[in-house]
């Protein structure tokens, strides 16, 4: 007998939603185009429906025309890039998730008392290019377990050692990670920075993967999170694919399932997932039965915006 699990919390963060609320707030206010540096979060429908409405996504600031409009993403930028659209007059609007934020100001913290500082998380994603430019450089970045070795090497064990992480990495993973660094340095500092968000999904994920043969994570690709999220599943045994939206779904996927999970990155709109359902609804799939791991009730609030 065929069945749908529909896994709780999915979908958007409360970073996610800040910042869209923030690039909405400044459609509304300005008559001006609004330019965001980078994608505002990691998802193609998002990216692509603002683009609709005349947002500009730039890579770099010079295609802003001096005193324009420039949101930062969600994921935060480097001091360079601050400085430099303060330089060219841009009217400046923040939308970096203020976990992000909270990070960048743990990992000056501990470089201003003398602390040596890795950071785990992947070289070009850019949440840590954003950290790092934050911290002038000053820090080492280690994307999993096998880094650590070389990474450490030309570091005295004396040292005054800490480690911040990025927001969306795999839980398990990053365990492991800062286990081995403790096997240099016992006495290393820290605290995993892996978001509410990211922990919270990746766990309703373990759920519904223990009872599905297959589950389907609706996410972009270049999304950190959601990639986790395909990859927590397979971890556990059940084989598992990140999709856009329902119409990249191909046969193979379907092939011989009996019981599908559904999930969404912390970047992927809900209506996606309504979409799926009824698709699979359509080829003969029931309602879906909804697990709930845990509830969420954070909320970030939207600064005022002033242009």
């Amino acid at each position: 007998m065929k069945k749908l699990y529909l896994a709780y919390p999915r979908g958007f963060c409360a970073g996610v939603r800040r910042a869209l609320e923030i690039v909405e707030a400044a459609l509304i206010k300005s008559h001006d185009t609004v330019h965001v540096y980078h994608e505002i979060v990691h998802n193609d429908y998002v990216v692509n429906k603002l683009k609709s409405r005349g947002v500009v996504f730039v890579n770099n600031l010079e295609e802003v025309p001096e005193g324009g409009i420039i949101i930062f993403s969600a994921h935060g930028v480097s001091a360079a890039i601050e400085k430099q659209a303060k330089e060219r007059s841009l009217r400046i609007i923040d939308a970096t998730c203020p976990l992000v934020k909270k990070i960048h100001i743990r990992g000056e913290a501990l470089i201003r008392k003398g602390y040596i500082v890795f950071i785990v998380g992947h070289h070009n994603h850019p949440e840590i290019k954003g950290t790092i430019g934050q911290l002038h450089g000053d820090a080492f970045v280690i994307e999993n377990k096998s880094d650590v070795q070389k990474a450490v090497k030309n570091i005295s064990p004396d040292s005054k050692v800490a480690y911040l992480t990025q927001t969306t990495l795999s839980v398990s993973e990053t365990r492991d990670t800062i286990n081995e660094m403790k096997k240099f340095f016992p006495d290393i500092e820290g605290d995993s920075d892996i978001c509410y968000a990211t922990t919270n999904r990746q766990e309703a994920v373990k759920m519904i993967a223990a009872k599905c043969d297959t589950v389907l994570i609706i996410g972009s690709s270049n999304s950190s999170n959601s990639n986790r999220l395909r990859e927590v599943a397979e971890n556990h045994g059940t084989r598992a694919f990140l999709i856009n939206d329902f119409t990249e779904i191909e046969p193979k996927m379907l092939d011989k399932a009996e019981v599908i999970g559904i999930s969404a990155g912390a970047s992927a709109p809900d209506c996606l997932v309504h979409d799926l359902c009824e698709q699979l609804e359509k080829r003969g799939w029931p309602k879906p039965e909804l697990l709930e791991s845990k509830s969420e009730h954070i909320i970030f609030p939207v600064p005022e915006i002033r242009l």
